[in-house]
């Protein structure tokens, strides 16, 4: 099962979250300032929306039960862990990129452990809502939901209250350069074969700048986030899933 914020991820069909999940319709349109609709305004948002890094999809990432990593990786790998441990809230912007080039933007919502929205921006009606527990894709034109377990979501990771990498994860990879500390982690499942989760964080900022989920079938999704705010207090209710009665949104 393929990730995607989440990711996620988390992460849409051979998107951000789970296999079989729709991917949203391009949205061409800019951010104009747009407000989310689930949740508080995010407040300071100057960045203009990045272009995304797309892995080259040739790329052959070594996976071994026998993989080792020196000092300077577990050294970088550490400093991803603790970076994503501190985090107890994220709030900010995304830019996916679908596996044919596609693009949609969005805001997005994160309180660990385990739960997170994304709201895409209209003319797609796509909201991913994760409660802690399960993952459901809401197209709101449609009235309709689809619900998925978090825990087969590589953005799952994500969203942990506390994570060593190298230890809770079967990490495959772990570079670095002028821009980017990246690690790769991989997960494989018998029914649905290999997935794979892309995390990549600023060398010299050490924030979150974008994840790439990679579904069974060799398909990316990356996601791009920006005007990151970790100390927005966020409404538990922007989490809650309705698993009896979903409909058509007010108006």
């Amino acid at each position: 099962m393929a990730g995607v914020l989440l990711v996620t991820a988390m992460m849409v069909s051979a998107a951000s979250f789970a296999q079989n999940v729709p991917v949203p319709k391009p949205a061409p349109k800019g951010r104009d300032n747009a407000q989310p609709s689930g949740g508080p305004a995010i407040t300071g948002a100057t960045q203009a929306p990045p272009n995304p890094v797309i892995p080259d999809p040739r790329r052959n990432v070594p996976s071994s039960i026998f993989q080792t990593f020196d000092d300077k990786q577990k050294a970088q790998a550490a400093k991803v862990s603790a970076y994503l441990s501190s985090l107890s809230t994220l709030v900010g912007n995304f830019v996916q990129v679908g596996p044919d080039g596609s693009k949609t933007q969005g805001d997005f919502y994160i309180q660990k452990p385990g739960k997170l929205r994304f709201e895409y921006d209209p003319p797609s009606p796509i909201d991913i809502i994760a409660d802690g527990s399960s993952v459901v894709v809401r197209d709101r034109k449609l009235a309709t939901q689809d619900v998925y377990p978090l825990s087969q979501t590589p953005l799952r990771f994500l969203l942990s209250d506390r994570i060593d990498l190298m230890k809770d994860t079967n990490v495959v990879n772990v570079t670095s350069d002028d821009l980017f500390i990246s690690v790769t982690i991989e997960e494989k499942q018998a029914l649905v074969g290999t997935s794979r989760l892309l995390l990549m964080i600023g060398a010299k900022d050490g924030q979150l700048k974008q994840w790439t989920v990679t579904d069974p079938q060799g398909y990316d999704t990356t996601v791009a986030v920006y005007n990151l705010d970790a100390g927005k207090k966020l409404d538990p209710s922007m989490f809650k899933i309705d698993f009896t009665n979903y409909g058509p949104a007010p108006g």
